[in-house]
């Protein structure tokens, strides 16, 4: 089964879900289908929609701003699975300024690499091992976690990230 985004009331992403638990909340009436995915969810007394996009009947106050955990995928994620370095497909992370030599381990200071840039760097800076960066690393944006949650997001889920964003 595929995954569900769940909008609030106020049509604002909240989180994914699997399917099975989208359709819990349609027919608890918790929440209505905004978008179905072309499937039929059948039972001895009723057919429904399968749903791809459900929005909650009632405000949910979320307390926080949520961002994205950082991982390896939603590293791999965010500099589309290429080498920093050399633009190469990337299998490892990379600490820019080493964890040894006093580099934190957050979004600006961690970045996608391949095995040989990795083992060419080092425990070095990339001037030192005289690299290169492509491009700065940065915090991704706030609805980040939604692509990294399901690696490529479905074409329906676009315009309601898009009013989000």
């Amino acid at each position: 089964m595929r995954s569900a985004l769940v909008l609030n009331a106020t049509f604002e992403p909240l989180s994914i879900v699997p399917a099975r638990r989208a359709i819990c909340l349609v027919l608890s009436e918790k929440a209505e289908i905004v978008e179905e995915d072309g499937t039929q969810i059948r039972a001895e007394t009723f057919v429904m929609p399968g749903p791809l996009v459900i929005r909650l009947r009632y405000v949910v106050k979320v307390p926080y701003h949520r961002r994205t955990a950082m991982s390896r995928r939603a590293i791999f994620a965010r500099d589309n699975h290429r080498c920093q370095y050399c633009g190469a497909h990337a299998d490892s992370i990379d600490h820019i300024m080493p964890r040894s030599r006093g580099g934190m381990h957050v979004w600006e200071n961690v970045t996608a690499a391949c095995r040989g840039c990795n083992l060419k760097k080092r425990d070095r800076t990339p001037q030192e091992a005289g690299m290169s960066l492509a491009k700065q690393p940065h915090t991704p944006r706030e609805l980040a976690w939604v692509a990294v949650s399901v690696g490529r997001v479905p074409e329906e889920w676009k315009q309601y990230l898009a009013i989000a964003s």
